[in-house]
């Protein structure tokens, strides 16, 4: 077969399996993994016109900010292999503990100002458990919601018990970012310390006591094609709302610090490449 008539037959399917999800279809693994194959630059243009408009037909042209203040930074006891943050690297991030009010309503007034609807608090830790430090949390997130200016969203790890995502819930938190990272297959790769299961348990009472799931991942760790695809069809399976597409920032004492840059149409094929398969998120 000619190039010529490769790219015709490529231009056509790309458009077949774009149309199908605009028109409120869905697209198999198979199709898709064949998207995120996709190596020329005018196949991979013609996917990113076809992402564009199944964007617009679903979500339009409007954007959602939000801000994240960093509620306790360092010394965290999980091994993420692209963290700045973990304890088992040397990285020179900063250091403190959970936050005082104070940092956090300041916070609050700054995103306000800048019409931003959403701050979550973040944390570098494991995850929650019932005690004092979730008391604390609890109280963080009562006085950001009483401002009425911001919404409040977390993203404080893995939560082993049903009872401490209800008191979540209970507190005012509406939405849990809680990333999967990469697929099944290739997260050992990024942790050993934590599991993927552990992840998607933490989901599942979130999503039981009604608080939406901010997840999604990070490509460049060294994972193939196919894992992106596995974690795109992942986040579909859990019925993420809202769905982060990280890209590897290299950081310098992180085990992944001399992984390449991923090509900037290799990055674009792949956030198209999601679109087509969360066409709603």
């Amino acid at each position: 077969m000619t190039a010529k008539l490769v790219d015709a037959t490529n231009h056509r399917r790309i458009a077949e399996l774009g149309e199908r999800v605009r028109d409120g279809g869905q697209i198999s693994r198979a199709e898709a993994l064949w998207l995120f194959n996709l190596e020329s630059s005018a196949d991979i243009l013609d996917l990113l016109a076809w992402a564009n408009r199944i964007r617009e037909h679903f979500k339009g042209n409007k954007i959602h900010l939000c801000s994240i203040v960093n509620a306790k930074a360092g010394a965290c006891s999980e091994n993420c292999r692209f963290c700045a943050q973990s304890s088992f690297y040397q990285t020179g991030s900063p250091k403190y503990g959970f936050v005082d009010p104070e940092p956090v309503l300041e916070a609050t007034e700054e995103a306000n100002r800048n019409g931003v609807t959403a701050v979550g608090l973040v944390a570098a830790w494991k995850g929650l458990n019932e005690g004092p430090m979730l008391d604390e949390v609890c109280d963080r997130i009562r006085e950001l919601k009483a401002t009425g200016k911001a919404r409040p969203d977390v993203s404080l790890g893995i939560i082993k018990s049903q009872r401490v995502a209800d008191r979540l819930k209970e507190a005012g938190v509406e939405c849990y970012g809680h990333n999967l990272e990469s697929s099944r297959r290739f997260f050992p790769q990024t942790c050993t310390t934590h599991t993927f299961d552990d992840r998607l348990e933490t989901i599942g009472y979130l999503k039981k006591t009604g608080i939406k799931i901010c997840s999604g991942g990070i490509i460049g760790m060294g994972e193939t094609r196919e894992d992106r695809c596995d974690l795109a069809f992942e986040l579909k399976a859990i019925g993420a709302n809202v769905v982060p597409i990280n890209i590897l920032n290299p950081i310098p004492g992180t085990p992944f610090e001399k992984n390449p840059p991923l090509p900037v149409l290799e990055i674009l094929k792949a956030i198209a490449c999601f679109r087509f398969i969360l066409p709603r998120q």
